[in-house]
């Protein structure tokens, strides 16, 4: 924790260290998070323009149903938008939290009729130069460095360090906040008993940037991959620059890419099988956008995944190639052969995603996680910008990271101790 004034922690920082706290307790596997149901009605009711005190009433409604759902939702990053929303909704309207909360009227909002179809430079004006990321940095300056995070199958991170690893962390996890934007995913178990998880849930929010785009959350489940923000709408609403903000559905309920051309960024969520990947293209100076106070060190993209959830999938591998005939998990099918054989099909490189295809297939026997591996593969290939890049092998991700920094420290130590030993021997001479 950042301390504040004279050694102690200010209120901001007991919040966010409470909010991480809370994200990785994730509620019981009986109770269901409804804070969509809340959004959902809010928006239904705010959906045709009335009086002010009308809205005050949905907002008060609003506040009401989800704090209704704390116990639920406590580690859900949508309910925590869904709290902050509430109160500047409340104060730019100056609505009175004490009031009538009479219950939304639920009724499917009735959309407007889709308006022809234009290039995508005719839709609205794109906004002034500050919503474009390359064309608002001063000339004459470098082009700027883009970096790549992947998150994909049992969960396997590819950090912006370009750093390679398995974990565990199920529930929910953060794993990107900066000053534009926050990711969180939700982790569940693949196979009763065993260590293999996957990502079942996905929730980005977009934070309001100046006159480009306002606040927007999208939010994606298992078998709920939609083509808009959680208000139904597809760019960055209703400011000048909004357009530089667009979701676009590439295949219905399969691939969805969300641009963010005032940040340089460009998001991939896909679903494979029953689990979504993510994937991100950001400039280096938004990743390092870190917010005051913020030490961002549980941020998984930036930082990696905590030591005690890391998995060695190289010692799990190594048993499997020993006894050829036996899998890891129960659930699995898979030899250590037959997985190799697999993955061979659509990874013909044997780096570490074909790697970590062979440890999913052993850990999980769910044959998608073939597919998860090879889509993460091409994501990189198209969002990574350095081709010499795209392979990670064993060594990589050995000397990358703690390792390199531990192997680093090990040589400076063996190297004084010889200069040491080599100062003892002259003054002895």
């Amino acid at each position: 924790m950042v301390m504040g004034e004279r050694g102690r922690p200010s209120a901001l920082d007991v919040c966010r260290v409470l909010v991480v706290f809370l994200s990785l307790f994730p509620s019981g596997k009986s109770t269901i998070c409804k804070i969509l149901k809340c959004n959902s009605e809010f928006w239904a009711s705010t959906s045709n323009s009335g009086p002010e005190e009308e809205f005050c009433t949905a907002l008060r409604a609003y506040n009401s149903c989800v704090r209704r759902t704390a116990r639920t939702c406590r580690g859900d990053l949508a309910y925590h938008s869904a709290q902050h929303g509430i109160e500047d909704l409340m104060s730019q309207h100056n609505c009175s939290k004490e009031g009538p909360t009479s219950q939304p009227h639920a009724r499917t909002p009735i959309p407007p009729p889709s308006p022809p179809l234009l290039p995508d430079s005719q839709e609205r004006s794109d906004g002034p130069e500050v919503c474009h990321y390359e064309r608002s940095l001063a000339r004459n300056t470098a082009p700027p460095n883009y970096t790549h995070c992947g998150f994909f199958g049992d969960p396997h991170l590819r950090t912006f360090g370009d750093d390679f690893q398995t974990c565990k962390v199920e529930g929910a996890w953060p794993l990107i906040h900066n000053k534009y934007l926050s990711v969180q995913v939700t982790n569940t178990p693949v196979v009763p008993g065993s260590m293999a998880t996957a990502t079942s849930k996905l929730t980005i929010i977009f934070k309001n940037f100046q006159e480009c785009v306002d606040q927007k959350m999208y939010h994606a489940e298992t078998d709920e991959l939609p083509a808009a923000f959680a208000d139904g709408s597809k760019n960055g609403g209703d400011r000048h620059g909004a357009n530089t903000l667009r979701v676009v559905e590439k295949v219905p309920g399969q691939h969805v890419e969300i641009q963010a051309r005032y940040i340089g960024t460009t998001i991939v969520v896909r679903q494979v099988g029953r689990y979504l990947t993510f994937a991100v293209r950001m400039p280096e100076e938004v990743v390092n956008s870190v917010e005051e106070g913020d030490n961002q060190d549980l941020y998984l993209c930036l930082h990696g995944c905590p030591a005690n959830q890391r998995i060695d999938f190289r010692s799990v591998r190594a048993r499997a190639a020993e006894s050829q005939g036996a899998s890891r998990t129960r659930g699995s099918s898979f030899t250590y052969q037959s997985a190799k054989a697999k993955c061979k099909e659509r990874l013909p490189v044997e780096d570490l995603y074909f790697q970590s295809c062979v440890f999913d297939l052993l850990s999980s026997g769910d044959i998608n996680f073939t597919m998860a591996a090879y889509y993460a593969f091409e994501d990189v290939k198209m969002l990574h910008s350095n081709s010499k890049r795209y392979h990670l092998y064993e060594k990589d991700a050995f000397m990358s990271g703690a390792a390199q920094r531990g192997f680093l420290s090990l040589f400076f130590l063996n190297l004084l101790a010889v200069l040491s030993w080599s100062l003892c021997c002259s003054v002895h001479l």
